[in-house]
């Protein structure tokens, strides 16, 4: 009888804390968003009832509101694995402001639990884009009735500048996920681009970036569990359907999440993640429904699984050792895929209203299930030998700060040293033509290298590979990766040249070297016969024998940071 007594007490004091604690979403009409002052309000709250929650701040969104996360940590302990949960870096996609918001009330309450588990979510990200609060900046999003815009306050998109760092926020985010070095990550999103049944999609890490030991791990065991759950519930699931302008009848492939990216951040650092979409076409209160399931079908998985996940990411280390192979750029193989049943809607061309011109529209009235090949394999088109250190002059101090922002280990060299190292020099690159995210990103970047012995001051600075931050170094530092401070134009004065000569002057000094060095003039005279345009050019072969004299600075492309094998 006792016994029956406390049920029904406990069952009382979880339906009172419930409603006692509703928050504003589930007191609205369904098709509503939270705003920032009620969340903060909302999550102070929850702090001041509740000695499972707390909330601290971490750094500054671009507008000066201090980035708040909630932690739900029931025993007090640090110790315990975390779960990283991010919300509102595009706050137009409110989904997971409002449903982390009653995850962790039902965390608080006891409603659901998260055993030897720590839960932390940010509670909105992109704060300045939350503020500008709107209805017409998501064109083809089914609700809410007022949401935030895409861009912070300096109108950056904050999932393209995890590795660039432009913003405030981006430096808190790694100040976040450092601090706490989550197992799993998760981002929530609302989905752009084609119409379909599903109610969520997601991207997984891609897993050729995770390596052997993770990706088949969380592709084929993690991940497929945690999603097969979600489904019993009642809500279909499928990979992220990344078409835009036409239907995914014919195909498609998973998403290369690249560092640049929320997931692909946390893969440098071996933690596995996950983009939530809910479909931007299905009714809000559905969407919010599938993001809560979605986190909390992985707090059950991580909470049964969490020493294996850490075991799993301890082991994958063992694939990133100096002397083994790294791949920089990956692409789609064409010839592998799966055969999925996709479950969509005839997709067809009507005349448009606007142009009166062909345009494609999705009829719902003919839902289908079809065979659809969907790509999940990529295949290596650029490796490089992980190195066992590289040198960085103490002059590249944006790199070293963002390096020990990142908690990479740095040596300072003792003295003035010569060493024999590898370097680089930028050969070729493409640019792009319009700004992208604040830059013109360079891409296609090739390097020849060579080995040469350079001195190095005291100060200047070793760093090791054989750390946990390994992939963050090679993503970053090796200037052909994708996402590399060089493609991101950290190093672009290495690109210009400094000093130049005078013609009238030069010439004189050209013909007395020509002259005097055999070797330099055998291959001025290869040269012309080879390139028949240098041989019409008077003013290229003089510059050609200015870049083949001493008297050429050789910097130019040279680029500033080094290997040691």
């Amino acid at each position: 009888m006792k016994f029956k007594v406390l049920i029904i007490l406990f069952s009382s004091n979880l339906i009172f804390a419930q409603q006692k604690f509703q928050t504003p979403y589930e007191k609205g009409n369904g098709n509503q968003t939270v705003t920032y002052e009620e969340m903060v309000k909302y999550y102070d709250e929850l702090d001041q009832n509740f000695e499972n929650i707390s909330v601290e701040n971490f750094g500054k969104d671009d507008n000066g509101e201090p980035i708040k996360v909630v932690i739900f940590n029931p025993s007090k302990n640090k110790n315990n694995p975390v779960i990283l949960i991010n919300n509102g870096i595009h706050p137009g996609e409110p989904d997971g402001i409002d449903a982390t918001m009653m995850l962790m009330r039902d965390l608080a309450t006891g409603k659901i639990s998260a055993k030897n588990l720590r839960i932390a979510a940010v509670q909105a990200y992109n704060i300045s884009g939350m503020l500008r609060r709107g209805k017409y900046s998501r064109a083809n999003q089914n609700g809410p009735e007022e949401y935030g815009f895409r861009g912070n306050s300096r109108n950056y998109d904050l999932n393209r500048d995890f590795i660039k760092n432009d913003s405030e926020n981006a430096k808190a985010f790694q100040e976040i996920f450092q601090y706490f070095k989550p197992v799993y990550f998760i981002d929530n999103h609302v989905s752009n681009g084609a119409d379909y049944q599903y109610l969520f999609t997601y991207i997984s890490t891609n897993k050729e970036r995770l390596g052997k030991t993770l990706g088949n791990y969380f592709n084929r065991k993690m991940q497929p569990e945690i999603l097969q759950h979600v489904e019993k519930q009642g809500i279909l699931t499928t990979p992220y359907v990344n078409i835009h302008g036409d239907s995914p009848d014919e195909g498609f492939p998973a998403f290369m999440d690249s560092p640049r990216y929320a997931t692909g951040y946390t893969t440098l650092f071996n933690t596995m993640g996950t983009v939530a979409e809910t479909h931007m076409l299905k009714p809000y209160s559905d969407r919010v429904r599938a993001t809560y399931e979605y986190m909390l079908s992985s707090i059950n998985y991580v909470s049964k699984n969490a020493s294996e996940i850490q075991k799993k990411m301890t082991e994958s280390m063992i694939e990133l050792q100096p002397g083994m192979r790294y791949s920089l750029q990956w692409e789609t193989d064409d010839n592998k895929f799966q055969m999925i049943d996709f479950k969509g809607f005839e997709a067809g061309k009507k005349t448009s209203g606007v142009s009166g011109k062909p345009r494609l529209f999705y009829d719902r009235t003919k839902p289908f299930t079809r065979k659809v090949k969907f790509f999940n394999d990529y295949v290596s088109t650029k490796e490089i030998k992980i190195p066992s250190y590289y040198v960085i002059p103490k002059s590249e101090y944006k790199v070293i700060e963002y390096l020990k922002r990142n908690n990479i280990k740095l040596k300072e060299i003792a003295k003035d040293s010569v060493i024999n190292v590898e370097l680089y020099r930028i050969s070729d690159y493409k640019t792009v033509k319009n700004p992208y995210e604040g830059h013109y990103l360079h891409y296609e970047t090739k390097i020849k290298s060579e080995f040469k012995n350079i001195g190095f001051r005291k100060g200047d600075f070793l760093v090791s590979t054989r750390q946990n931050g390994v992939k963050y170094l090679l993503e970053t530092l090796e200037p052909e990766a994708t996402d590399s401070f060089f493609n991101w134009n950290f190093f672009d004065g290495i690109l210009g040249q400094k000093e130049y000569f005078s013609d009238y002057v030069f010439e004189d000094t050209a013909a007395e070297l020509l002259k005097n060095n055999q070797v330099l003039k055998t291959a001025f005279e290869f040269e012309k016969v080879a390139n028949p345009d240098f041989a019409k050019d008077g003013n290229a072969q003089l510059d050609w024998v200015y870049q083949h004299s001493d008297y050429y600075e050789g910097t130019v492309g040279l680029y500033p940071i080094f290997r040691i094998q």
